[in-house]
């Protein structure tokens, strides 16, 4: 079994403890931002500059502005250490990402939906690191301030059919 579906044994922080870890948080480094609107980290950054109190970094070696923001191609050409490096990179990345985030003085290494590695987990934690895995930064800041309704989850409709549109 490979690393990426091994039975998974780490166990994230609580919902009380998620959201202390974004409310201790005021910079956030998106790594793997994408400057395509069909992209998660796009469409995560939409929400947090317009609906978070964060400092959004967007860190990739592949656009120059995303969003109207300056983009740097790693962690450590931020001009602040990101309090949170929220992670969209594959699996195989995400060891060098993790360096990055240490080296940069992160105190949180928060790996997006679908995203699990446990050695990265583990050591992250070791090196003093705050870890979040397979969870939303977006889904998470909304469902603690009150604003699933902005991030597409409450429609007001309870059903599990499409609804047709006139």
């Amino acid at each position: 079994m490979s690393t990426a579906t091994a039975e998974r044994t780490w166990e994230g922080p609580s919902a009380p403890e998620r959201l202390n870890i974004l409310r201790n948080t005021k910079s956030i480094a998106i790594v793997g931002a994408s400057d395509k609107p069909s992209r998660a980290s796009y469409f995560v950054a939409t929400y947090l500059l317009s609906s978070s109190p964060y400092k959004v970094y967007f860190v990739t070696p592949v656009a120059k502005q995303i969003l109207g923001q300056p983009v740097y191609a790693s962690l450590a050409d931020l001009p602040e250490a990101p309090d949170l490096v929220d992670v969209f990179r594959r699996h195989d990345d995400l060891p060098g990402v993790l360096v990055e985030a240490v080296a940069a003085g992160a105190r949180t290494n928060w790996l997006q939906l679908g995203t699990w590695h446990e050695d990265v987990a583990r050591r992250a934690e070791e090196a003093g690191l705050n870890v979040v895995m397979d969870r939303c930064v977006k889904i998470e800041h909304a469902r603690f301030h009150g604003g699933l309704h902005l991030a597409g989850f409450d429609t007001g409709v309870i059903s599990s059919k499409r609804q047709l549109t006139a």
